[in-house]
């Protein structure tokens, strides 16, 4: 199974990508590349549209700054604060609280996924 990196706004961040069904699908489309326009909502995530529905299993919780999580099976979820709702977990970057407000507490990201 190929390593899947994440980059916002060209920087590359280290991610514990959980093992489960929607990182697989993910995983096979970013295979060759996978760039998503994200805009910051609720002054706690970015989130944008993938582009293509993968597999999920939403259950009830609470995020935690740093995670990655997939919304309605076709959106991805970049978390620097804390929200609770019905998600898949897709992962967690690896980044200080105030790491990750530097990269995503803004209008819009560009997230690249390979």
């Amino acid at each position: 199974m190929s390593a899947l990196s994440l980059a916002i706004d060209n920087t590359l961040v280290n991610v514990t990508w959980e093992d489960n069904p929607s990182v697989s699908s993910l995983r096979e489309l970013a295979s060759s590349g996978l760039t998503l326009n994200l805009t910051r909502y609720g002054g706690f995530e970015q989130v944008g549209p993938i582009g293509k529905t993968l597999p999920s299993s939403d259950v009830n919780l609470t995020t935690s700054p740093g995670d990655i999580c997939l919304y309605a099976s076709n959106q991805i979820v970049l978390f620097f604060g804390k929200n609770t709702w019905a998600y898949t977990r897709l992962g967690h970057i690896n980044l200080s609280q105030g790491e990750l407000a530097a990269l995503l507490n803004k209008e819009s990201v560009t997230v690249t996924l390979r």
